[in-house]
């Protein structure tokens, strides 16, 4: 088992530019109804109100990339978690705009939400074009380390589908590092193809397109969860 409260916490700031009237009101309005709870154990039911395969999107941004997903796949409940007050009004207004009723999010680390999550309950991950934190000495406050990565694991089904994209260099050839360490992922590759071009059902966030017009490559992993236990 993996100890959250160990391996993780939350660095930099929280809130960027004061929102405006109609952001502060999803906040205020909006966020309450579509919270996690913040304590108890978690399920399909206890945030949606029935059974239905899992989703968890690591770090959301803007909630582009969660509110296309959203909205591809009713069927589906969609955990976001973002520790950013700015994104997380991003993420408002997808489920707003797109009137989706199948997004819970957290304003907070992600491993608050995981460790409440019942072992093999998630049937994809996501984890999109992270903070690198590319200096060596801050290499431990990367999500992409084998205590936060080791816990989705053990959160994930068997046959469960991971995504990690990322511009940053340093970034990859860690991540490719700790995910060769870990048994329980499955890199699904044929060819450079696999890597370096983005699936039809992955979306283009707006960090991958300011990414792109600084001239930045971008690449795109898919892990399977193998039925190795965590």
């Amino acid at each position: 088992m993996h100890d959250p409260l160990t391996i993780r916490r939350l660095y930099g700031r929280r809130q960027g530019h004061p929102l405006r009237a109609q952001q502060a009101a999803l906040v205020d309005e909006t966020l309450p109804r579509l919270a996690v709870p913040t304590e108890g154990a978690l399920d399909a039911t206890t945030l949606f109100g029935r059974d239905m395969p899992l989703a968890v999107e690591i770090g959301f941004g803007k909630g582009e990339h969660m509110g296309w997903q959203a909205a591809n796949a009713p069927g589906t409940g969609f955990i976001g978690c973002e520790p950013f007050l700015d994104g997380m009004v991003g993420a408002l207004m997808q489920v707003r705009d797109r009137a989706l009723d199948n997004v819970r999010v957290h304003l907070g680390d992600a491993l608050e939400v995981l460790e409440r999550l019942p072992d093999g309950s998630l049937d994809r991950a996501w984890l999109l074009h992270p903070d690198p934190w590319p200096k060596a000495r801050h290499a431990k406050r990367r999500f992409m380390n084998p205590g936060p990565i080791g816990l989705l694991a053990q959160k994930m089904k068997p046959g469960a589908e991971f995504r990690f994209g990322t511009d940053h260099p340093v970034y990859v050839r860690w991540a490719m590092m700790v995910l060769a360490g870990l048994p329980q992922f499955e890199w699904q590759i044929e060819g450079p193809k696999d890597f370096l071009v983005r699936p039809d059902d992955w979306p283009e966030t707006r960090y991958e397109a300011k990414a792109r017009a600084k001239g930045h490559e971008v690449w795109y992993f898919r892990y399977r969860r193998t039925d190795i236990p965590a």
